[in-house]
């Protein structure tokens, strides 16, 4: 995403709010604001028409909220979302809707700098991976198979495949701390804090995972049993799961007890 601009759309019913994001992006000319939107209802329309790749997206807003946006937009071809707010609250709601990040006001530049360092990141992942399956189709001359559930006798997946143009590469299991949906894809986060796309469903990976080794905490997440430092309780019988590097995520109410009895809790 070097040479071509990133697009982007400022959310916020506050004109303070929006002068604040655009006058931070004015350092960096990479990025140019296709539209800037007072409320959510014009910022769904906003993103269908100009397909941005990514929102600066307010949570607290009239009719239709940051949060509540989220939730409508489709998964696939979604924009990356960072939620710049006022309120931490939220924070939990965004990153199950798999937001990129959450700033919370007040920041300064060096906060949004390094926000927009991860957007540049997870841009260009995605753009690698698409390419590689581009070639890789080009080269079968046909779609790419959907993989198929692992049978009883298929031994569980040890590493996973990482397509990029020019190369495949490999990533031990060992060394991923969780798994998270998305879009088409699955982000394999490693313990060194690296992150690499894997063109598959997470359902497909989950087949082919060992059940003694990850959970899946959330229909969009898949942790290693390994990292789990602590649960904490949170509300209607759902917990936060907190790994070893402090990274926290949400074990939902529908997959809490296959969760506990994996930690032997049951």
């Amino acid at each position: 995403m070097t040479t071509a601009a990133i697009n982007a759309l400022i959310v916020d019913d506050e004109p303070l709010g929006r002068d604040l994001v655009r006058n931070m992006l004015a350092a960096h000319p990479d990025i140019a604001i296709a539209a800037e939107c007072p409320d959510g209802e014009k910022a769904q329309a906003a993103i269908r028409r100009h397909a941005p790749h990514v929102v600066f997206l307010d949570v607290k807003m009239p009719r239709l909220d940051g949060v509540e946006l989220l939730r409508r937009l489709p998964e696939e071809n979604r924009p990356l979302i960072v939620f710049i707010t006022a309120y931490d609250s939220y924070a939990l709601h965004a990153f199950d809707g798999q937001a990129l990040d959450y700033l919370l006001k007040p920041f300064d530049q060096e906060r949004f700098d390094t926000m927009l360092g991860r957007v540049r990141t997870r841009l260009a992942q995605l753009a690698s991976a698409r390419l590689g399956e581009a070639v890789r189709g080009m080269i079968a001359g046909a779609a790419v198979a959907a993989p198929v559930a692992r049978p009883v006798s298929e031994p569980p997946l040890d590493r996973l495949v990482v397509r990029d143009p020019g190369r495949i590469h490999f990533v031990n299991l060992h060394d991923v701390a969780w798994l998270e949906a998305s879009g088409n894809y699955v982000a394999a986060h490693t313990s060194a804090g690296k992150t690499h796309l894997v063109h598959e469903t997470m359902a497909a990976i989950e087949a082919r995972l060992d059940p003694a080794a990850f959970v899946r905490i959330h229909r969009s997440t898949i942790v290693s049993l390994a990292r789990i430092r602590q649960l904490e309780p949170h509300i209607n019988g759902e917990f936060i799961v907190v790994l070893d590097d402090g990274t926290r995520l949400k074990l939902s109410r529908s997959y809490a007890e296959p969760a506990r009895r994996a930690l032997g809790l049951a």
